[in-house]
């Protein structure tokens, strides 16, 4: 028997399979998309950015060679009534739901004491009501397909951040609330994971504007010692953790932040 490489091996990994996933339009959404398309997913793709959820869907038709495809909806994952409206219709439309990945988030620096109830409740609704809801929305299908869950969470659920108070705080939220879920459906036939990236190449973070008068010797233990990663990269542990190949793998918190979490 010939030897097979982890991409040959990869190749097929999502034939037959439906990913509704969010956040799709740019950065490690748009990466995770493509890379579940090109195993041969139909994935389901979600963003509040409707032309870049049109420019995504092209980009899946030009590199889906594995025979994978992509449908859109244009959501506010804020909106809980859009969440299970947006899962309603993936399961019409594509007649299963195997996999679900919450992508989508807001961030921005403010010194907490800028930070207006505006801004908190912003925040939470879109990182941890939107993953929920989704979550809620999307369990009945992924327990019937025995399916995987994987929720993007950050390292800074794990280390306080100057100038990121409300943002800790909602990733924060996102691993308890996966390690929570994942103990309630232990005995269902399901996993559910989250991945905790360090920083990374992607539009929000280039496009990250610093907190008025910032002190830089407080920035300094935020910062990793390596580059930032390539959304690439979570994509590919994405890939991993929601195939069958990660069957033991569930209830989880992955740190994928080049050592930060570790020093």
């Amino acid at each position: 028997m010939s030897e097979q490489t982890d991409t040959e091996l990869a190749d097929h990994r999502y034939a037959g399979k439906v990913a509704a996933v969010t956040g799709v339009a740019s950065g490690m959404g748009r990466c995770i998309a493509l890379r579940l398309a090109a195993e041969g997913a139909t994935v389901f793709g979600m963003d509040v950015d409707a032309d870049g959820l049109d420019e995504v869907a092209a980009e899946v038709a030009d590199t889906a060679a594995a025979g994978g495809s992509m449908r859109t909806r244009a959501i506010d994952i804020s909106d809980p009534a859009e969440c299970h409206a947006a899962i309603a219709q993936c399961v019409a439309q594509c007649g299963r739901l195997d996999v679900l990945g919450n992508i989508a988030a807001v961030s921005w620096m403010k010194h907490a004491v800028d930070v207006t109830t505006e801004d908190w409740r912003k925040m939470f609704a879109v990182n941890v009501d939107g993953t929920f809801f989704m979550c809620q929305a999307a369990l009945p299908h992924i327990i019937a397909g025995e399916g995987s869950i994987i929720n993007i969470a950050s390292n800074a659920a794990f280390m306080g951040s100057a100038y990121l108070v409300p943002y800790c705080a909602t990733k924060g939220a996102v691993v308890q609330m996966t390690r929570a879920l994942a103990t309630e459906f232990v005995k269902e036939p399901i996993r559910i994971n989250a991945i905790a990236p360090g920083g990374t190449d992607t539009p929000m973070n280039r496009d990250y504007q610093l907190a008025e008068n910032t002190d830089y010797n407080l920035l300094k233990r935020s910062m990793a010692f390596r580059p930032l990663d390539k959304p690439e990269h979570v994509a590919a542990l994405f890939a991993f953790l929601a195939s069958a190949e990660a069957a033991n793998i569930h209830g989880a918190i992955i740190n994928a932040d080049s050592g930060m979490t570790a020093t």
